[in-house]
């Protein structure tokens, strides 16, 4: 198989770009760092394409190494064919691989391969012959294999046995499985039964049936689920009889022949103890593969939101993590996330202590100048808001302002309890933890969830059910492009943060800590070299991505390379600026000049490509920047209303918490998240909800309908 021309082709990409990159890839050069240094090399791709092209080059490698591998065993038993070689060469999936050498395959014991030992397998010849006439006939033939130290007693025992041997070279023919595998997913209907008679949230697939051509991915990935937890019984039933029919034109080429009757037991047999069980495991495996992989696709999206949502910069947060027994435990977090102070009250049940609880909160938020109180939205969450809502307006009634927000609090408890929580804050018991990481996740998102596996933050649809392998290869995928689009403080990033830099490992992110600890804040990029596991190539790969904003070099605290500092002074040379002009902000017309100059041409004479010109003027205009400025922040709220509040018709701005199939969850600020489903986003057309929205948008919608007893608000975008 020619890779390449099949990357391009599945990609819609030159054939160049796609040979220089898997160069790039090949010469170990990480995904973040190809797309943000490489553009001349790569066409400008972006880390989405990358990665795809990535994973699908792995995929068509390893196809290619099991279709070497099937051919030497086939090689090796004396039965390659060009017929046999060609159909592997034009193999495409691995199932059409395995397809071919199932023949081939060592099998377990098999009711056909007793028959073999047996010695049956002329007779089986014999019919698959379909003569018009048997001299001597089918019936006497088979009594020549009667032997009763092969335990074959009678003609039927034998004809049986021949049969056995026709039904298993059906199923191993490999276009048959191909064609009925075509066939049943066409027409097959998914049916589902419940299997037992108490409500549950599967009810709606204790009768149910859908063409399984059509069945959307959250659907398949609910039934699936049901089955596994033994609500459900699920089958693939063909409609109508066109797998048996095919098989049948295929196999029976003698209608008159004395072997028809068997070819049709054999026939029969085939298909119903052999291949159907078997292509509906195949097919029912390939909806999940289908469904999952839709799913890893929609929690990396709405995880990219998420993680690159804008910070919170400035503020004094308290980060305030409810409990019932054990009270609600507060810690306060300067802008920089430094902890300065921390607090146990008791204002929810069964040690209600109100008072106590609003003095010391109120006392704590004049003493630290907090500005926001960021409310985790687990257990006792309703409560807590309704007191800190309270409590803040009688501070306003002070002059004092304050406002609250919930933040999800999904993955704070597994932070809390980890390794990297015991030796962040080895002090503190792991509520005093989540406290701590609920305030942090508000005032910078990317740099405290990054310390939780992404599986516990929550953003998914059924992200527990898919293949975890994949599932971490995906999200570690998204982390790292969003932590490398950001850029990190080398000098204040924790070792987690820095892991995730381009050519950084977690060894290696763990001894820069420990170099800044025994020799202080790095005062260059190339000083980073000095630390133990960093060689040329990894320094390479995440110089770029890696900031110190104290640096004597300016350039050291931008996104330009290192290994294009020269051009970077050779182009502020070029139109009168200083490294100074660079540090207090002055290039605010540089873009203009260089454009009235004709980038082509600056470019040309800078001998820089014009996608790495732009990148850098873009970073010489604003040094030490962050992407995330321009997104929309936070919402923050000093009122509270509940679900019984609301009423149709009601509008009201709320924020995307998550985005999933068939339509996406809205806080609106009452505890309890609305839906505004797929058909109620806008009156055009959409596939999938991402196209429209993500998680950490503010948007307006319009209640559509309450139900309080089940928690539920309908809600439209339709206004």
């Amino acid at each position: 198989m020619d890779i390449i021309a099949q990357l391009t082709e599945e990609l819609h990409l030159k054939r160049e770009q796609v040979e220089k990159t898997v160069a790039l890839i090949d010469d170990g050069n990480t995904i973040p760092f190809i797309a943000r240094y490489r553009k001349e090399v790569t066409g400008s791709l972006d880390d989405t394409v990358l990665r795809a092209l990535e994973e699908r080059l792995n995929y068509l490698r390893s196809l290619d190494k099991r279709r070497e591998e099937v051919y030497n065993a086939i090689l090796a038993q004396e039965k390659m064919t060009p017929e046999i070689e060609l159909a592997l060469s034009n193999a495409r999936i691995l199932t059409e691989i395995e397809d071919i050498y199932r023949p081939y395959k060592q099998k377990r014991r098999t009711r056909a391969s007793v028959a073999r030992e047996r010695g049956l397998e002329p007779l089986a010849e014999a019919i698959m012959a379909q003569q018009k006439t048997y001299q001597p006939s089918l019936e006497e033939l088979a009594k020549s294999f009667i032997n009763e130290e092969k335990d074959i007693h009678t003609e039927k025992e034998a004809l049986l046995g021949a049969c056995d041997i026709i039904a298993e070279e059906i199923s191993d023919n490999a276009q048959y499985r191909k064609e009925i595998r075509r066939l049943t997913f066409r027409d097959g209907i998914l049916k589902t039964v419940g299997t037992k008679e108490e409500d549950s949230v599967y009810q709606m697939y204790y009768d149910y049936s859908e063409r399984v051509n059509r069945i959307p991915n959250h659907r398949i990935l609910a039934i699936n689920r049901g089955e596994k937890e033994e609500w459900l019984r699920v089958s693939i039933v063909p409609q109508g009889d066109a797998p048996l029919g095919y098989l049948l034109s295929q196999v029976i080429q003698n209608d008159h022949s004395p072997a028809k009757p068997y070819l049709l037991e054999a026939v029969e047999d085939s298909y119903h103890r052999l291949i159907a069980p078997s292509i509906e495991n195949e097919i029912r495996t390939q909806l999940f593969d289908r469904a999952g992989e839709g799913a890893i696709t929609n929690f990396s999206i709405n995880l990219k939101h998420l993680l690159m949502a804008a910070p919170l910069k400035n503020y004094t947060v308290m980060g305030y993590d409810p409990g019932y027994r054990t009270g609600c435990k507060l810690a306060i977090v300067d802008p920089t996330g430094l902890v300065l102070d921390t607090a146990v009250i008791y204002p929810t049940k069964p040690q209600e202590r109100i008072p106590q609880s609003k003095a010391e909160v109120k006392k704590l938020i004049k003493k630290y100048h907090v500005g926001v109180v960021a409310i985790g939205n687990g257990t006792a969450s309703k409560e807590s808001e309704i007191f800190i809502a309270d409590t803040l307006k009688e501070l306003s009634a002070e002059g004092i302002t304050c406002k609250y927000i919930m933040v999800s609090e999904a993955g704070a408890s597994v932070y809390s309890a980890s390794k990297l929580g015991a030796e962040e804050f080895p002090d503190f018991d792991v509520t005093q933890r989540s406290a701590v990481s609920i305030a942090r996740r508000l005032q910078d998102p990317l740099a405290e969830l990054v310390k939780i596996d992404p599986k516990s933050i929550g953003v998914g649809q059924y992200q527990h059910d898919m293949k975890e392998a994949r599932l971490d290869e995906a999200l570690t995928g998204v982390v790292e492009d969003c932590v490398n689009a950001v850029g990190v403080d080398v000098n204040t990033a924790s070792y987690s943060l820095l892991s995730y830099i381009a050519g950084i490992n977690t060894a290696s992110a763990k001894n820069i800590v420990k170099y800044r600890e025994e020799n202080g804040a790095f005062t260059s990029r190339a000083q980073i070299k000095k630390v133990p596991r960093i060689g040329a190539k990894a320094f390479e790969q995440c110089a770029g991505f890696l900031r110190i904003p104290q640096a004597k070099e300016i350039l050291d605290n931008t996104g330009v390379h290192p290994e294009s500092y020269p051009t970077a002074k050779a182009l502020l040379k070029k139109f009168g600026y200083s490294e100074n002009d660079v540090r207090s902000g002055a290039l605010t017309e540089i873009r203009k000049t260089a454009e009235a100059y004709g980038m082509e041409t600056l470019a040309e004479e800078l001998c820089v490509g014009v996608p790495t010109l732009t990148d850098m003027i873009g970073e010489l205009e604003k040094p030490g920047r962050d992407i995330r400025e321009g997104l929309p922040a936070p919402m923050l709220r000093t009122d509270i209303m509940g679900i019984e509040d609301l009423t149709p018709g009601m509008v009201l701005e709320g924020t995307v918490r998550n985005v999933i199939d068939f339509g996406a969850f809205v806080d609106i600020g009452v505890h309890q998240d609305g839906l505004i489903h797929i058909s109620q986003m806008t009156t055009n057309y959409i596939k999938h909800p991402s196209e429209i929205l993500h998680v950490g948008d503010v948007v307006q919608v319009k209640v559509l309908n309450v139900d309080v007893p089940k928690k539920r608000i309908g809600l439209t975008m339709k206004l």
